[in-house]
């Protein structure tokens, strides 16, 4: 098991293919944007991807930003392969963003987790996140 952070030159049909596979077992049903434009520079994505034989089985990603109030990060788009689940990869993944923010100094990380995903939100709180007394709200523009 490997875990590495996912430069744009690493990007090949091999890689687009298994991360676009990868990303159905969390959404099939959202459109998912070219890996080369997530990628870019001015973006300020942190791509950590976990590898087994070559094999892309688990993605997490953190956008940073800079507010008023800090330097943030915020977890999205975590999926382990269906197959791969139960074995620490999700934890992996996780742990290698933090060991990011870390190092980019950011003032604190945050994500959402749906409900009904239990397994998730125990290794979320095993990792220090706690729940937030807030509401959340989401205007779709597209």
């Amino acid at each position: 098991m490997e875990i590495e952070i996912l430069k744009k030159s690493d990007i090949d049909d091999t890689v687009r293919r298994q991360i676009t596979e990868l990303y159905k077992q969390l959404n099939d049903s959202m459109k998912q944007s070219p890996l080369h434009q997530i990628l870019q520079e001015d973006n300020h994505i942190v791509f950590a991807m976990c590898t087994i034989e070559d094999q892309i089985v688990g993605i997490a990603l953190m956008a940073t930003y800079k507010v008023i109030s800090g330097h943030r990060g915020m977890v999205e788009d975590v999926v382990v392969d269906k197959n791969y689940r139960g074995k620490g990869i999700g934890r992996k993944l996780m742990e290698r963003l933090l060991e990011e923010a870390r190092n980019r100094h950011l003032d604190s990380v945050i994500l959402f987790s749906g409900h009904q995903r239990e397994a998730a939100r125990s290794l979320y709180k095993s990792l220090g996140f706690t729940l937030r007394d807030s509401g959340v709200y989401n205007l779709k523009l597209n």
